[in-house]
């Protein structure tokens, strides 16, 4: 079974994407699909399960200028053995076409192509793909002190027990706090720690 992960703002496209592979009978391979909103979820669905497929816009992301270190970490997940397709428009800003240039996809897809254009190039994709267990250097998403203060914050530390054990301010405690929630994506602290 193969395994295909589409990432996507609109739950439209992702239901249209999820729609056209499952309807692919041409493709004869059965799909395991998941589809997501989150970058975040993304990247750990990646490192996890190594999807054969990852198919991503990531137009709707760009709201939010914290996502960019994301972008480039969902790439750095697919590594080698996981094929990135990713998606643009007309409408794509130019900056963001660049990044799509350096982020290493397998294939850039014009949204405008035909539905028989993307079958053929899913089919390409699963059977062209490398095998999986292929070394991968990964950047982490969080610094080595964001990831212990990270700890220490979910075992209700406070503030100042996290600064002294640290040796740093508690203002700098509240920074790396700040930091950790915008590279998670998350709004506020209790969403950090909720499943």
């Amino acid at each position: 079974m193969f395994s295909v992960l589409l990432v996507d703002r609109c739950y439209f496209s992702r239901f249209g994407l999820k729609s056209l592979v499952m309807s692919s009978g041409d493709l004869s391979v059965n799909f395991n699909i998941v589809d997501t909103d989150n970058l975040l979820y993304a990247r750990e669905y990646i490192l996890r399960h190594q999807p054969n497929i990852v198919i991503a816009d990531f137009h709707g992301f760009l709201k939010e200028i914290h996502h960019v270190q994301q972008l480039a970490s969902i790439s750095l997940a697919c590594g080698t053995s996981t094929r990135l397709i990713i998606q643009q428009s007309n409408h794509t800003p130019p900056e963001l076409k660049a990044l799509h240039e350096v982020m290493g996809a397998w294939k850039i897809l014009d949204k405008n192509n035909s539905l028989n254009d993307i079958k053929e190039i899913l089919q390409s994709s699963l059977f062209s793909r490398p095998p999986f267990g292929l070394q991968r250097d990964l950047t982490p998403l969080l610094t080595l002190r964001e990831e212990k203060i990270l700890a220490l914050w979910e075992q209700e530390t406070s503030n100042e027990n996290i600064a002294s054990k640290m040796g740093i301010s508690v203002k700098t405690v509240y920074t790396y706090k700040r930091n950790i929630r915008m590279k998670l994506g998350v709004n506020n602290r209790l969403a950090l720690f909720l499943t």
